[in-house]
């Protein structure tokens, strides 16, 4: 095995990972650790996944690099049989995985991410083992919620131009693929830094102009204060455009939200997923949400879970509390982590409960799914199904929803 990735985290470093394999591919004996600094589970596994690779492979160069490396390269660079640690503009360059490439002082090489110039990342048109494409349309964020790290770890938001999202995604279609997810730190930023201001929306609807061939369009994670005009048409008229939104939540406490220095209220939450049912009938919503936030109390936590089981939010991602080093959340007074994980699984099991409701609404519909495996793919919805007979991984199928069970449908091809 020459080069191998180890990829934490967000779809924005799984694609970066694939940018990395196409640089690395003439290195031998090699294994890159993408981290992600999101949580202090994340970076944990991945000093375990580095570790395990000095103890197993002794004879590797490991690489780290990603927002974990960004933030604090020295400890990363201490580990056992890490050889080099690249930040996240230089993981990036070619130049920094040509054969003999010198390395920066001490093996590192990362430069002040908020110094870094806007710079389109190298196109991908190949993804390992995976039947949809990621396409990145922009870079770091702005914002300064307090609980998040990531600012540091990517630097000021960046927008690839319009022409260049064109372009890329012309060439996933033209190498095979049918659905693409729109991904980036901060995506509806999109557009702030480029002549015109351009909004998302108008950026989605230029390559879905562009781009006839395309048949899937997916958006990834949408801050619910900046949806433009200009989406909410798409959503409301472009059936390429898939029904599914995924919000950037965090809480539906209005004192919690103020507190992690969020841009919307409770009330714009609802308003936000209460419209975009209205526009598109039957659309999935799916949230990212935090347990046990600083000062979170159980009244608090409370009216975070009665949102979630009122608006039915089918599609959660949950993560309990995590201080990043650092931040003002970190300073503030503490949940117990037994409690946060508490709160977390009581709000997956509202998520669950949402998404079984969810799921049996669509039993006798006809959808189509995007084969992942021979046996199973996601729907336009972003559910899971199992097909009854195998199919082709990337075949787009139509198929009969049959039942639902254990969090997936059941279908049959029609």
């Amino acid at each position: 095995m020459s080069v191998e990735i180890l990829t934490f985290g967000c779809r924005l470093n799984a694609y970066e990972s694939e940018v990395m394999r196409a640089h690395a591919a003439a290195l031998d004996d090699t294994i890159i650790v993408n981290t992600c600094a999101v949580t202090a589970e994340a970076e944990r596994q991945a000093r375990q996944a580095i570790r395990r690779a000095a103890r197993e492979r002794p004879g590797a160069r490991i690489v780290v690099t990603g927002c974990a490396a960004q933030t604090d390269p020295q400890a990363w660079a201490r580990l056992p049989g890490v050889a080099r640690v690249l930040g996240n503009a230089e993981k990036l360059r070619g130049e920094s995985w040509a054969p003999g490439a010198p390395a920066g002082v001490g093996d590192i090489m990362v430069a002040d991410i908020m110094a870094v110039p806007a710079e389109a990342a190298p196109p991908v048109i190949e993804f390992a083992g995976r039947t949809r494409a990621v396409l990145q349309v922009q870079q770091g964020c702005d914002h300064r919620c307090t609980f998040c790290i990531i600012p540091f770890g990517r630097g000021p938001s960046r927008s690839v131009p319009l022409g260049a999202l064109v372009d890329q995604a012309r060439a996933l279609v033209a190498a095979g693929y049918r659905e693409i997810v729109l991904t980036g730190v901060d995506l509806t930023s999109f557009g702030g830094d480029l002549p015109g201001r351009p909004p998302l929306g108008q950026a989605v609807r230029r390559l879905l102009a562009l781009v006839p061939d395309l048949p899937r369009l997916r958006l990834s994670s949408l801050d619910p204060a900046e949806i433009d005009d200009d989406l909410w048409r798409l959503v409301a008229e472009e059936p390429r455009l898939l029904p599914h939104l995924h919000l950037s939540l965090q809480a539906a406490s209005d004192l919690i939200l103020k507190r992690m220095k969020r841009r919307h209220s409770r009330a714009v939450a609802e308003a936000v997923i209460t419209r975009a049912r209205a526009l598109r009938p039957g659309i999935a919503i799916g949230a990212d949400l935090i347990a046990g936030f600083p000062t979170e109390d159980a009244a608090l936590f409370g009216e975070t879970l009665d949102f979630v089981t009122a608006m039915d939010i089918p599609f959660l991602h949950v993560f309990p509390f995590s201080a990043r080093p650092g931040t003002p959340a970190a300073r503030m007074p503490q949940v117990p982590p037994p409690l946060r994980r508490e709160r977390a699984a009581r709000l997956r099991e509202a998520g669950q409960a949402a998404l079984a409701v969810f799921l049996g609404a669509q039993i006798g519909r006809t959808a189509e799914i995007l084969m992942e495996s021979a046996e199973e793919g996601r729907t336009e919805h972003f559910a899971r199904a199992r097909l009854n007979s195998p199919a082709p991984p990337g075949a787009r199928i139509q198929a009969r929803i049959m039942g639902a069970t254990g969090g997936h449908l059941l279908a049959e091809a029609a």
